[in-house]
């Protein structure tokens, strides 16, 4: 999933580079929202790690 916020991330510079400003500004959102979701839940394999062993 990471993989896919840093796509969307590149699309969403190269097509602010273009002036695609639609674009860029839907890529950005989508590239925030999945890279908050990958923070979340590695906080959570983090913390169910930590209890289960």
């Amino acid at each position: 999933m990471l993989k896919w916020a840093i796509a969307f991330f590149i699309i969403s510079v190269v097509a602010g580079l273009f002036g695609f400003t639609g674009v860029a500004k839907t890529s950005k959102t989508i590239a925030k929202v999945l890279f908050f979701i990958c923070i979340v839940i590695f906080i959570l394999i983090l913390l169910f790690g930590k209890l289960l062993f």
